[in-house]
């Protein structure tokens, strides 16, 4: 009962002007970056891994901007995923190559994981008649579930995987031109990870960019979303010529090292309240 009417308050302060909005949560970010210790260690110690040549008070300055851009994508999606299209148009540009989407060839779309994923995703099933694939990771309450399935599903012709629906249907419709909207920069387990380089650290990264590529003989366009006071730009990047090789493991470390570059440019967006490296080669002590 009460996700059902957390979620129904979210949906009514979509409604509020963007600034408003934006304002609330800020101070939300800044609340839980107080409040939720374990959360914020998690934040701080990826920064210091990440960044060690900041300073202590500058990585304190960019963990408490994380929390608040984290707390304003999580807000915004009250608009993102009730509000009309016009509402979503007029604050998200979609730029970059975007035409060379339309090209009839196997596309897997490299989407890291900044604040402003959901964004990327909802700005393209609705300005493009294409056809659109995801992996969905399911919730642990129901309610949310439902809630973030059906926002994925709003627009366009969209089809959300799950994992135990294995690999075959994602590459089958990968190989009908079917856009695959990839998102594998994030720890998930030493059972489907190899440990690559991300910022000079080992990082257990699922090699599932390289793979997905070859299975599916496609290529490989990176598309980001970066968070404006307007609303969002969501860039089409140029597919990668060399990319997939014959070795998944240069591949998945020049996945990490172009992710890098990409984060650089806004770090404060990334996705730093997961913890990146849980997982340790053997012998490496713990980080968190």
């Amino acid at each position: 009962m009460f996700s059902a009417l957390g979620l129904w308050l979210l949906r009514g302060v979509g409604y509020l002007p963007l600034p408003v909005l934006r304002a609330l949560g800020a101070a939300l970010g800044l609340l839980l970056y107080a409040v939720v210790a374990d959360r914020r260690h998690v934040v701080l110690t990826n920064l210091r891994i990440c960044f060690p040549a900041l300073s202590l008070q500058a990585r304190a300055a960019l963990a408490r901007q994380s929390f608040v851009h984290f707390a304003q994508a999580w807000l915004d999606r009250s608009w993102l995923w009730h509000r009309s299209p016009a509402c979503i148009q007029s604050r998200v540009q979609l730029m970059g190559d975007v035409a060379g989407l339309s090209q009839a060839q196997p596309t897997v779309l490299f989407a890291p994981h900044f604040v402003g994923l959901d964004v990327g995703w909802t700005a393209l099933t609705l300005s493009l008649p294409l056809h659109f694939t995801t992996i969905f990771t399911p919730q642990s309450n129901a309610t949310v579930d439902a809630w973030v399935a059906q926002g994925r599903q709003r627009f366009g012709h969209v089809r959300l995987f799950r994992r135990e629906d294995g690999v075959k249907p994602i590459v089958s419709a990968l190989r009908q031109h079917q856009l695959l909207y990839l998102l594998p920069d994030m720890n998930f387990g030493p059972s489907e990870s190899i440990f690559v380089p991300f910022y000079g650290e080992p990082a257990a990264t699922v090699p599932s960019l390289s793979r997905f590529a070859k299975l599916g003989r496609a290529r490989v366009v990176p598309v980001t979303t970066r968070m404006t006071p307007m609303g969002y730009e969501v860039t089409v990047h140029p597919a990668w010529p060399d990319f997939p090789t014959d070795d998944v493991s240069v591949d998945t470390a020049t996945m990490n090292l172009r992710l890098q570059g990409f984060i650089d440019t806004m770090p404060a967006q990334y996705f730093w309240v997961h913890k990146r490296f849980k997982t340790r080669p053997p012998g490496a002590p713990e980080l968190y």
